[in-house]
């Protein structure tokens, strides 16, 4: 289970102002987390409690396919990106790196900042408990599952062998 606050953004957030691309001659989760969304949003990290998420519209993700981009949100401390969809490669890699995102229009257009929010990732289930409303996401195939229970591809493949 997943619970938080939910920080709210619109449709297309590309990888360029969830991590600039002046900052990322550095690999470190700390330093990415620490520019994450700053030319967004520049109260980000003053929004973040431990176990936020992030809730967004359309086509999260698009641009460069830099894996930083998920690094950052997860080293921030976002827990789960819930959005109306992502841009194919940054699903694939936020799944990589053990970041939860879940796919759910609904649950995505209804958020609202500062919602408290809480995921059952294993079942899809959105519960918005500031509403009072429940959503039903589809839930991960077990293999990608297992992949986020190891917290990344690596560390899944490392353990299997």
């Amino acid at each position: 289970m997943i619970d938080g606050k939910a920080i709210k953004y619109g449709d297309n957030v590309d990888t360029d102002v969830i991590i600039p691309a002046r900052h990322l001659s550095t690999i470190d989760p700390a330093e990415l987390a620490s520019h994450c969304m700053e030319d967004l949003d520049a109260d980000f990290n003053d929004k973040l409690s431990w176990g936020s998420i992030i809730a967004a519209g359309k086509n999260f993700g698009c641009g460069s396919s830099r894996e930083h981009a998920p690094i950052a949100i997860k080293a921030s401390g976002i827990k789960c990106v819930i959005a109306e969809s992502f841009a194919r490669i940054f699903f694939r890699n936020a799944i990589n790196i053990g970041l939860p995102i879940i796919e759910c229009p609904e649950a995505a257009r209804d958020i609202e900042e500062g919602d408290e929010i809480s995921i059952d990732v294993k079942t899809g289930t959105i519960v918005n408990k500031t509403k009072n409303k429940t959503y039903t996401a589809p839930a991960f195939p077990e293999f990608m599952e297992k992949i986020m229970e190891a917290d990344g591809l690596i560390k899944y493949i490392k353990q299997s062998i």
